[in-house]
């Protein structure tokens, strides 16, 4: 294990640097905030094609950037031996290693897990080679098929386990090979909280897993969605949510297993928000280990942008985010001409880039025009958000599913009342999380997904009471400061670290 330094290793699942997003500010946020820590980053990603060029300057206190694709053809010249018999004993362990992933509700062993992280992708251990080629490899594929595959062909099991199991050797070499640090820290679960598992636990070598959102949620929803996965005719047509198909479910405990496994072997588990801190002891996470550290936004940036307000309301609704189906930028379109009936004037902005969905995007291009919404909703894409907040009346979200979204907090500091969808933590920014945090008032309304008549009615009432928006303006003012500025998560964070670092070994 090569000797680093830097302190802490910061593990990224297709995210920062290659990614834009809230995740990826974040993380560049959160190593910036804290320069007298080094950090060492490892981007994990599926295909090398799919990723660009970095995105972010890197802050001069990363040390060094590590690049890995986890479904890359790797060309090894490493053959495999046939026979029954071929390190029988290690392909039993594999096949104890597998009934986990299976149906099992408790997180894999430690001493199991050392042994995976251990001999996964080793020559004289289980290699990518044995995996793929060999007969004692090919006789647990077989057992695995004929005693808990239902209905689903061999060919589409046989695919599917492959492309399944096969990350796993390269997560476990790359475990092998990470620097010495005094931290590990991942920013997901998924193969990075499981690469973070695996690598505490070979390194002795103190663990913290953060998550944003809930990655095992997202992935079920994901693959109950996947038109990729086949299903049997049997199976076809039914609720997903009630029944699905083996090779399906295959996968969705496979990442169940991931998360249950990266919560089992973090010494801390941090959330955004306090329902996202239950989901994550629903999934298994320990409670006592579990804590909850908010997102924090620099506050001051924006008081040029709340000294440039006009003293009249502008009858403008901003959209900040992507334009992708998960930011339902349709509802905002629907509720913008629902809006345009009482209030002729009203504008819809919609305020980030464009280019990762272009089906979608289009398809939004075209709602506009069946509305008859030219002049009325503008595709603005990548914005400096401080300079355009002054010109909005209102800031609305309309995702199916959030965590904790900074534009949200940035609008408050700039003075603009919000609405937002009730997922994540929205209702939490909106009308507070303790009763301290209440007690402030509220900074704007909370509406039901996909609701384009719900959204319109509260956009119509907060923009046309003069009264009620300065007075969710002043509610938000004061909460962004007094509990999202962020010294208050950059002073956790530091904690956190400290206190880590400095447990015995």
């Amino acid at each position: 294990m090569p000797k680093s330094n830097a302190d802490i290793l910061l593990l990224l699942e297709g995210t920062y640097p290659y990614v834009r997003g809230g995740v990826s500010s974040w993380v560049h946020q959160i190593i910036e905030g804290l320069p007298h820590y080094n950090f060492e980053l490892i981007f994990l990603g599926g295909a090398s094609e799919h990723y660009g060029d970095i995105k972010y300057t890197l802050p001069k206190n990363v040390t060094k950037l590590h690049v890995h694709y986890l479904v890359e053809q790797n060309n090894t010249d490493i053959k495999a031996k046939h026979g029954v018999k071929y390190k029988k004993e290690l392909f039993e362990f594999w096949q104890q290693l597998q009934s986990y992933f299976r149906d099992s509700k408790e997180p894999i062993p430690t001493e199991l897990l050392k042994f995976a992280f251990e001999q996964l992708g080793q020559k004289k251990g289980i290699n990518e080679a044995d995996f793929l080629y060999s007969e004692s490899s090919w006789q647990v594929l077989a057992d695995y098929y004929f005693t808990f595959c239902d209905e689903s062909s061999f060919i589409d099991f046989f695919w599917s386990y492959r492309n399944l199991y096969k990350p796993l050797f390269k997560i476990a070499d790359i475990a092998r090979q990470l620097p010495k640090v005094k931290l590990i820290h991942s920013i997901s679960t998924g193969y990075a909280g499981f690469l973070g598992a695996g690598a505490s636990v070979i390194n002795s070598t103190p663990y913290l897993l953060t998550e944003h959102g809930i990655y095992t949620k997202e992935r079920k929803i994901d693959l109950i969605q996947a038109d990729w996965i086949k299903e049997s005719e049997a199976i076809l047509g039914k609720n997903l949510n009630t029944e699905m198909g083996f090779i399906r479910r295959m996968w969705i405990t496979f990442f169940e297993q991931v998360g249950r496994t990266s919560y089992h072997q973090a010494d801390k588990i941090i959330s955004l928000y306090e329902g996202n801190r239950q989901r994550q002891i629903k999934d298994g996470a320990l409670e006592e280990r579990s804590l909850v550290v908010p997102n924090g936004i620099k506050t001051a940036h924006y008081a040029k942008a709340l000294a440039a307000r006009s003293k009249t309301i502008p009858l403008t609704v901003g959209l900040i985010g992507r334009v992708v189906p998960i930011k339902d930028i349709k509802t905002f379109i629907r509720a913008i001409k629902e809006v345009q009936s009482s209030m002729p004037t009203i504008e819809g902005w919609i305020i980030g880039p464009f280019e990762e969905d272009p089906k979608y995007y289009k398809e939004c291009q075209l709602l506009v025009g069946s509305l008859d919404l030219e002049h009325h909703v503008k595709f603005l894409g990548m914005q400096n958000i401080a300079e355009i907040l002054p010109k909005l009346g209102l800031v609305a979200l309309t995702s199916i599913s959030e965590a904790q979204p900074l534009v949200l907090l940035e609008a408050m500091a700039a003075g603009v009342p919000v609405l937002a969808n009730d997922v994540g933590s929205c209702r939490e920014i909106i009308e507070g999380a303790t009763d301290q945090d209440k007690a402030l008032g509220k900074a704007g309304e909370v509406v039901s997904i996909a609701s384009p008549s719900e959204t319109a009615l509260q956009i119509a009432n907060i923009l046309k009471n003069n009264e009620k928006w300065h007075e969710y303006q002043t509610s938000g003012l004061k909460r962004v400061k007094a509990f999202y500025d962020e010294s208050h998560m950059f002073a956790r964070y530091n904690k956190l670290y400290k206190d880590t670092m400095s447990w015995p070994e």
